[in-house]
């Protein structure tokens, strides 16, 4: 399967802007593209790419001031395969786990453990060790939120989302990485493009998508709460302990997203 994805993000500035991007697909999944994902500029200007703290591929640039475009375009390979299933994955005790996979235990700006633990111990508790508990969670969060692009926030954390039970699906993943890290399983934060292969129209219009990945029978796995079901075509783009590691643009100064467009389809 071919999957044609990309992006066009659209801002407004008062004057030159620093800027960061994370847009490019993941370099795990470079060897599956057909082309480069190179960020396009309008107007052009120089871009600096270098690797963040979780290995994710960023660029960085100034803006210069008046209306600004920028984008990535790409064709990646796919197996076509859904999202991984191991319902007999199993959780590992602490003092097993990988040194690496210990930091997504911790809490993190959007996902409040210390806030968290007790309300999440008390509805998961009694739920079977391992990917029964996972799935548990992500049921729980997928019923107990109601989306809406009208309800996004982007200070929201997952005991305000927990709390308010509204949100997008960053705040459908936090909550389900706060829960998961509260039960001693190792959660991350993923930000990427969920495709609607397979899936029965209508579709609703594309958007970047977030979902977690958790540690399990000694490797990661998707789960998306929000979604909450097979899906395919999944391509990551960054990885982090919740969305503050892993914004798609961060800029520093004053400027309007006016528009952007975002999408995944199946291409011959």
């Amino acid at each position: 399967m071919r999957i044609r994805a990309g992006c066009e993000l659209t801002f407004d500035f008062p004057q030159p802007t620093p800027m960061i991007a994370a847009l490019h697909v993941h370099f795990s999944r470079v060897p599956d593209l057909e082309r480069p994902d190179h960020l396009v500029t309008n107007p052009a200007v120089p871009i600096e790419g270098y690797r963040d703290s979780f290995g994710n591929w960023c660029d960085r640039l100034v803006a210069p001031a008046g209306r600004f475009t920028l984008g990535t375009d790409t064709v990646i390979r796919d197996a076509g395969a859904s999202d991984p299933v191991n319902l007999n994955a199993l959780q590992h005790q602490v003092q097993h786990l990988p040194a690496e996979t210990l930091l997504f235990l911790l809490g993190s700006r959007y996902c409040e453990t210390d806030v968290l633990s007790e309300e999440a111990w008390r509805l998961f508790k009694e739920t079977p060790l391992g990917w029964p508990r996972v799935q548990a969670v992500c049921d729980f969060v997928h019923n107990h939120l109601v989306f809406g692009y009208e309800h996004a926030r982007p200070t929201r954390t997952a005991a305000e989302a927990y709390a308010e039970r509204r949100g997008v699906c960053r705040d459908f993943a936090h909550l389900a990485i706060a829960f998961c890290r509260c039960l001693n399983i190792p959660a991350r934060y993923c930000t990427g493009y969920v495709s609607d292969v397979n899936i029965p129209p209508p579709h609703p219009p594309m958007d970047f998508a977030a979902w977690m990945e958790v540690y399990l029978g000694g490797r990661w796995f998707a789960f998306d709460p929000r979604n909450n079901g097979i899906r395919f075509g999944r391509i990551l783009i960054a990885q982090g302990r919740d969305a503050a590691d892993v914004p798609l643009t961060q800029i520093f100064g004053p400027g309007t997203l006016s528009s952007f467009r975002v999408w995944t389809e199946e291409v011959q």
